[in-house]
């Protein structure tokens, strides 16, 4: 005898298997995706960053860092800042942020999904220089590789921006 059906349609069935395999870190329900430590360890020796402009206690990347209370966006950016931003609605305002501040004196490295598609995308990350990262990162303790692409933006001073970037070690793909 057949097993009895679970759900009643293979959609039903695989929208389960979506919601049992989905972790938090990968779904809508969160939009803050930590940076992957090595990748940061990599950026920093490069560019030897001062600020971590929207971060918590938990998971900042610099001594000096904007939390959410403080409202990095709020903030004047000076120096070299590393900007992980939280990856939601929002993303286009930290974009234009970190443009804006390149533009007043601030290097700013943004690792952002290479979201291609968006509006942000066009109106702030093809201004900078762009480093499309090879395969899906893991972010912070992750067990799976996040769903989407990433890109490494650089927005520099305009003084700066002639200067060329090295090429960021490659990620291993999952």
């Amino acid at each position: 005898m057949p097993r009895p059906r679970k759900h009643a349609t293979n959609a039903a069935r695989q929208r389960a298997y979506r919601r049992r395999k989905r972790n938090v870190h990968f779904s809508s329900r969160s939009d803050c995706w930590e940076t992957p430590r090595e990748l940061f360890r990599a950026l920093n020796a490069e560019f030897g960053f001062g600020l971590d402009v929207c971060a918590t206690a938990e998971n900042a990347k610099c001594d000096r860092f904007f939390t959410p209370a403080e409202d990095g966006l709020a903030q004047k950016w000076e120096g070299v800042c590393w900007m992980n931003p939280p990856y939601g609605r929002a993303i286009g305002d930290w974009m234009k942020k970190a443009f804006e501040s390149s533009r007043e004196g601030a290097t700013v490295v943004c690792l952002v999904p290479a979201r291609t598609d968006t509006a942000w995308w066009h109106q702030f990350a093809v201004r900078g220089e762009i480093e499309y990262l090879q395969g899906r990162i893991k972010f912070g303790n992750a067990k799976n590789s996040a769903p989407f692409p990433s890109a490494i933006v650089v927005f520099r001073p305009p003084q700066d921006a002639e200067k060329t970037t090295a090429h960021w070690p490659e990620n291993s793909a999952a």
